[in-house]
């Protein structure tokens, strides 16, 4: 957990680490093709290593570019499809449009979409890519159950991961992290599929190698996509208090949420990664070791100590 040195300077520590997080996602994916040609390279394979890597590297970023092209311009229809979202008029609740409207002003943002989850459950998540996909999510508990302080704190979280560009990170990892999944998949369903014949088993150890070496990399990016997860809430939690002025606010909000959290049916891990909180089995035990690397969000309880603090 941070210590918190000033909003400012907590803000431009947390951005150079995303950076170098976000950086090892294509860097993951290229050394990958890498390690398969080098490998290959061993199996005395036509090409040498280098000039098959020249040759395909190309392809590989082309295909990246429109895989990245597709999900930037459906994202935001695939996530309501996930979640099973709608839109939230203004005169269905104009408390909500309220508090979002108000602290859209405060901080001189562009008012983003709001959607509801019909669910009793107790959570929220901010989506998009630029302003004219941005939207925050609230589920029908969340806002029943809340004070208009916290949930006030609530919509200044989602609002702060907009701000600070939060959200196109996650996508972005989100993706990177389905393409390496996607390549493994199809390895795996090849080696498994496979038959006999000299050319099919040469096929089949080009598969196996794919195999290994798309589940290297895909255990790196989920590493890498959960780390900047955490790291971009406690900048959230930080970005909220400065926009509400009221720490206590959002962390008596958290500990309502705790252990209330968890929202049936939807659709996507990706998307549950984005809730303002994804530990639903996580009460008052801190995520250590092993499985707090493979943790989307920081244990709650440092959370609200953290806020506790400003």
């Amino acid at each position: 957990m941070p210590s918190y040195k000033g909003l400012h300077s907590q803000i431009q520590s947390n951005n150079r680490r995303s950076i170098l997080l976000l950086i090892g996602f294509p860097s993951v994916i290229i050394g990958a093709i890498w390690l398969t040609l080098f490998f290959l390279n061993d199996m005395h394979w036509d090409a040498p290593a280098e000039d098959a890597f020249i040759k395909v590297l190309p392809i590989a970023l082309g295909a990246i570019a429109l895989w990245f092209l597709i999900a930037f311009t459906f994202h935001s229809k695939m996530i309501q499809y996930a979640v099973n979202s709608k839109p939230l008029e203004r005169k269905e609740n104009m408390r909500v449009y309220n508090l979002v409207e108000n602290l859209c002003m405060s901080v001189g943002m562009k008012m983003p979409k709001v959607y509801i989850m019909e669910t009793e459950a107790l959570n929220a998540f901010a989506s998009g890519i630029n302003d004219k996909t941005y939207a925050v999510t609230l589920t029908r508990g969340i806002i029943n159950k809340l004070d208009d302080a916290e949930l006030e704190g609530v919509i200044a979280h989602e609002l702060a991961h907009i701000r600070n560009k939060d959200v196109r990170l996650l996508i972005v990892s989100i993706i990177f992290v389905g393409i390496v999944g996607f390549i493994m998949n199809v390895a795996f369903r090849s080696v498994l599929w496979g038959g006999g014949g000299n050319r099919r088993k040469q096929d089949g150890r080009l598969m196996l190698i794919i195999l290994l070496v798309s589940a290297l990399a895909y255990l790196l990016t989920i590493i890498f996509r959960f780390a900047l997860s955490r790291k971009r809430e406690y900048l959230a939690d930080a970005g909220a208090a400065e926009m509400t002025k009221r720490p206590e606010a959002l962390a008596s909000a958290l500990r309502k949420i705790s252990g209330n959290s968890t929202v049936d049916d939807v659709k996507s891990d990706d998307v549950k990664s984005m809730f303002i909180e994804n530990n639903p089995k996580e009460k008052k035990s801190a995520a250590v070791g092993i499985s707090g690397i493979f943790a989307t969000h920081p244990p709650i309880e440092k959370r609200i100590s953290f806020l506790e603090k400003l």
